[in-house]
């Protein structure tokens, strides 16, 4: 199984000391899984726009206290501290537009919710429609033993409490193994 080392597998530090691991449980956490797993350059290019982002990014003029997760080299996880200042709907979209430009600049896809990601039988993970995951399980290539990441959770504590990464039978991917 091929895992992500090094600095960008952890959060980013910001002006203040803000990093992923001082926010409360109560963050607002946006999770973004990319159609394939991003090189060196392409990581440190996707790193340095989001870091310049969050370090600028405000609701109606109010800075946002904000970090960024970057895992198994297909994961962004954006956090903000809802007890500094709550985000706001331009705001949050001035972040999907800066995640719009890089899917154009990367050649990959961040937005959308269409998506599974989930762990195939060697550890790698994989990225699959809805139709197909569901295909999948038809034919025993996903059981609902198998590792799924639930990229739906809003709540840091969630993340914490190991909500994200885990059994397709306990999470909503259930719905799709049905037979």
């Amino acid at each position: 199984m091929k895992t992500a080392q090094g600095p960008r597998n952890r959060s980013s530090p910001y002006p203040g000391g803000a990093r992923l691991e001082d926010f409360p449980g109560s963050a607002r956490i946006w999770i973004f899984g990319t159609d394939r797993e991003l090189d060196a350059g392409e990581t440190e290019a996707l790193l340095g726009a989001v870091d310049g982002f969050l370090r600028k990014w405000a609701a109606h003029g109010v800075p946002l206290r904000a970090a960024r997760s970057w895992r198994h080299a297909r994961f962004l996880i954006v956090a903000v501290d809802l007890e500094r200042a709550p985000p706001s709907g331009c705001s949050i979209d001035a972040l999907v537009h800066v995640l719009r430009d890089l899917e154009d600049r990367l050649g990959t896809r961040f937005l959308g919710n269409e998506a599974v990601w989930y762990r195939d039988d060697t550890g790698a993970i994989r990225r699959a429609s809805r139709p197909e995951f569901r295909e999948l399980a038809r034919r025993g290539g996903v059981t609902p033993a198998s590792t799924v990441f639930d990229n739906s959770i809003t709540a840091l504590s969630e993340l914490r409490a190991g909500r994200w990464e885990g059994p397709a039978s306990e999470r909503w991917h259930a719905a799709l193994l049905d037979r």
